[in-house]
């Protein structure tokens, strides 16, 4: 099954609950958190979450653009996130076990992300202990970017990973995702899609929900 997750960091946060009710037909909420050091670009954290926690009750995907991610995990968690993904790159090696490690004692569901430059090998690893890989299909950091075409072989090849060695994982995709973006990295083996101005700035949200899915 495709699932679709409208990143809130293309949403009206003058009316911020009416945009969430508009995409609540959607399998996740996508969280992206940034803090100006690990990417460029500063977004929002811990009260934001907090306070879309208490409106919905759709499943949050917390993606976590911030370094040393391990010093926050409790801190999301609490707030209400049910998926905590975080970036290999932004995690000293000997800690990316602990870290999905402490996702788990908080009973939430543990990914990881990988930059378009970091290869596939850097997360076999972790593959068995992970309940989702997130591709970024740009660079992470800014909304609104072009999709890299050259992420689809990565795409496939954890694919064929995952298949084999944890079925039941997710591979998510961000970044650049629309319609006919969807449409080859579902071809190429994803099945979660993130997108946000694509979703926000459609006239008819669900339905654009439900053409992102392929039905």
């Amino acid at each position: 099954m495709i699932k679709v997750a409208p990143s809130i960091l293309a949403a009206d946060f003058t009316k911020l609950g009416e945009d969430i009710e508009s995409v609540k037909s959607a399998d996740y909420l996508h969280f992206d958190v940034m803090d100006g050091s690990f990417v460029p670009n500063i977004s929002f954290g811990v009260p934001v979450l907090e306070s879309v926690r208490k409106i919905t009750d759709m499943i949050l995907d917390v993606h976590l653009m911030i370094d040393t991610p391990i010093r926050y995990v409790q801190k999301f968690a609490d707030a209400g996130a049910d998926i905590i993904t975080f970036h290999i790159e932004a995690e000293k090696e000997e800690y990316i076990q602990k870290t999905i490690n402490e996702i788990n004692k908080y009973g939430k569901k543990a990914g990881i992300s990988l930059r378009p430059d970091t290869p596939v090998q850097k997360i076999i690893p972790f593959l068995d202990s992970l309940d989702l890989i997130l591709v970024m299909t740009v660079e992470p950091g800014y909304g609104g970017q072009k999709f890299l075409d050259e992420m689809l072989p990565k795409i496939s090849e954890l694919r064929s990973i995952i298949n084999i060695r944890k079925p039941d994982c997710d591979l998510e995709v961000d970044g650049g995702i629309n319609i006919e973006t969807a449409r080859i990295c579902v071809e190429a083996g994803a099945n979660v899609l993130v997108a946000g101005e694509d979703i926000f700035h459609s006239a008819d949200r669900a339905a654009h929900i439900k053409e992102l899915r392929g039905h």
